[in-house]
């Protein structure tokens, strides 16, 4: 499969399968008013719901963010609301079970808040008012894309569907898709394909342009979209790359929800706990928040009757999630894997580790911040402790640590460049380099294998396999970290981890790198 289409891959076993052949009412808008008293439900009316927001890349993240914030509108009987419907689109040919599932329930689902003291908030929300398995007809996803009433296509591809070079910036045209729909001799496979074939058509149509609004954790979401879709849509056709950049809206976001993946276990809750069947509900945390640029070609909801922070920069809040919450992600996952963790959770139980998180964030991350609007951080930094750590969540290390190839350059090592720059601190992000570099071993601690998901996999763990002779050979992949293995001053830091690693094991070594 190639990089553009593994775009929106779910990571983990999000596979949308049900378990056994258990009774109950299966979700669906007949069965709405004969639910559980438990499941608050849809108290609009769906039938006057059209679409007005196309999203690609429907994932568990989509549907307890974007697409809840949309139906807490519809809720609140905002004017204008139900013109802001959301079709969700599959581009990946594994997308074809969420598209089964969901039309079999004609776009509901669950929505299951997990609170850290077990009890638990559900909902069904109905702002998805169809999903297209781009696959199966790319035209009919063409024809939703190219509708006039459609005027916002949003994102969630991750981080690595941007097709960056992470040293240069530039657009890496090299995957076989990207080059399939440069060629434009069949449909579309990819997301830029589609992006670029239906603001091509509008064009030709007179039809005003969509807005494209990224929802992916990069820095600068809505200007590395719009650097990536022009430079695609330009190789394709100069004249369309000319007329996106003058036409076209690219709002930047900041989004956090954490949002683990759908389990066997949470469908047979449901199930158990109301009588619902859902062959696909989506669970989540407590905590939501959502910072966006208030710039659209052709309107948007008005989302800030929802929550939603609209703001005029959104630079301040991003760097904030990147580098504290996201970052302190890949702090935990690797080293809390090498120490025998499995979950989020247990791992920030765990004082030795919390601390370590806080020192990171106080004292690495959060000295590369802007000041952020109406955010205390030291509150802030705490609660994201609190968050990873609530057990009933569940988020798993393995989930994490997936992707690092696009989750590292991005989140961590521009913490490192920044306080390299200043004469910061950079020993404890190094050492989550280096719990990285022994992650992709393969092997932990006790001789079991690691599974190592990522796109560069092959290219990491081979790496990886010559670092005990050559300690910097991970460090020296230029297409990851540019040129920190010619800084003395990370290097020292990364070696000395590496070895501490290898020799002691993980747990060892951050009893070492707290103790100073």
């Amino acid at each position: 499969m190639s990089a553009a289409q593994k775009t929106g891959q779910k990571t983990g076993q999000e596979t949308g399968q049900e378990t056994g052949q258990e009774t109950g009412t299966r979700l669906h808008p007949d069965v709405l008013d004969r639910l559980d008293a438990s499941i608050a439900v849809p108290g609009y009316d769906r039938t006057r719901v059209r679409t007005g927001i196309v999203h690609l890349g429907v994932g568990g993240f989509h549907r307890a963010h974007q697409a809840m914030y949309v139906d807490r509108l519809l809720e609140q009987g905002v004017p204008g609301a139900e013109e802001w419907g959301i079709t969700g689109v599959g581009v990946l040919p594994g997308d074809a079970r969420m598209a089964e599932v969901l039309t079999a329930q004609q776009g509901l689902y669950t929505l299951v808040v997990k609170h850290a003291d077990g009890s638990r908030d559900r909902r069904v929300v109905g702002s998805m008012v169809d999903y297209l398995h781009a696959p199966a007809d790319p035209e009919a996803v063409l024809a939703r894309m190219t509708d006039p009433a459609t005027r916002i296509v949003s994102l969630t591809v991750t981080e690595g569907g941007y097709h960056v070079n992470p040293v240069t910036g530039d657009f890496d045209d090299r995957d076989e898709g990207i080059q399939a729909d440069l060629r434009g001799d069949a449909a579309p496979v990819t997301t830029f394909g589609f992006l670029a074939e239906a603001l091509a058509r509008r064009r030709t149509a007179g039809t005003e342009p969509f807005t494209v609004m990224s929802c992916d954790n990069i820095q600068g979401n809505g200007q590395v979209a719009r650097r990536m879709v022009t430079a695609f849509a330009t190789r394709r056709d100069a004249e369309l790359g000319a007329w996106i950049t003058e036409h076209v809206a690219f709002p930047n976001s900041m989004v956090d929800r954490i949002t683990p993946v759908t389990t066997d276990e949470d469908r047979e809750e449901l199930r158990r706990d109301t009588g619902l069947v859902d062959g696909w509900p989506v669970v989540c945390e407590d905590f939501a928040q959502w910072a966006l640029e208030d710039s659209f070609t052709a309107g948007r909801p008005a989302w800030e009757a929802a929550g939603v922070q609209v703001v005029e920069d959104v630079h301040p809040y991003e760097l904030m999630k990147l580098r504290l919450l996201n970052a302190s992600h890949q702090a935990l996952c690797y080293l809390g894997h090498l120490s025998g963790y499995r979950y989020a959770h247990e791992v920030c139980q765990d004082e030795l580790f919390a601390d370590f998180l806080l020192d990171y964030m106080e004292r690495e991350g959060s000295p590369t911040l802007e000041p952020v609007p109406g955010v205390d951080l030291a509150q802030y930094r705490h609660q994201l402790v609190a968050r990873f750590a609530n057990p009933e969540i569940r988020d798993t290390l393995a989930r994490l640590a997936a992707e690092s190839s696009d989750r590292i350059p991005t989140w961590l090592v521009p913490v490192i460049r920044h306080n390299l720059a200043h004469d910061g601190e950079v020993r404890r992000s190094a050492l989550v380099v280096a719990s990285w570099a022994r992650y992709a071993e393969g092997t932990d601690e006790q001789g079991e294998p690691i599974e190592v998901v990522d796109r560069r996999r092959d290219a990491v763990m081979e790496r990886a396999s010559r670092q005990r002779e050559e300690p910097l050979a991970f460090l020296e992949d230029r297409d990851l970290f540019d040129d920190l293995a010619d800084q003395p001053r990370f290097t020292e830091a990364y070696t000395e981890a590496l070895a501490s690693l290898h020799e002691h094991g993980a747990r060892a070594t951050l009893t070492r790198w707290q103790q100073g």
